[in-house]
């Protein structure tokens, strides 16, 4: 199974359904609350190449965007197979 890595902020509704969309699919994801660690989302900036809304969605370390992106993935067919990498 693939590494998840979600940075989140406990409010955004986007963040919400993007873990809900992970857990119904069985993945174990680390989840890094950006609002109570203001460190955190610098890093989540510098990785996500500027991106500085949450949700920010790594698989394997590669920067899969937001909530709508991780939805478009897995309309296309495409989030399963780099999920089971």
């Amino acid at each position: 199974m693939a590494q998840v890595e979600i940075y989140t902020s406990p409010l955004c509704g986007f963040c919400h359904a993007a873990k809900r969309l992970l857990s119904s699919k069985g993945v174990e994801f680390e989840e890094t609350d950006v609002s109570r660690n203001p460190d955190k989302k610098g890093e989540m900036i510098s990785r996500a190449n500027g991106g500085r809304t949450v949700p920010q969605i790594f698989i394997d370390g590669t920067h899969v965007g937001g909530c709508d992106d991780l939805y478009a993935l897995e309309q296309a067919g495409k989030l399963d197979p780099m999920l089971a990498a």
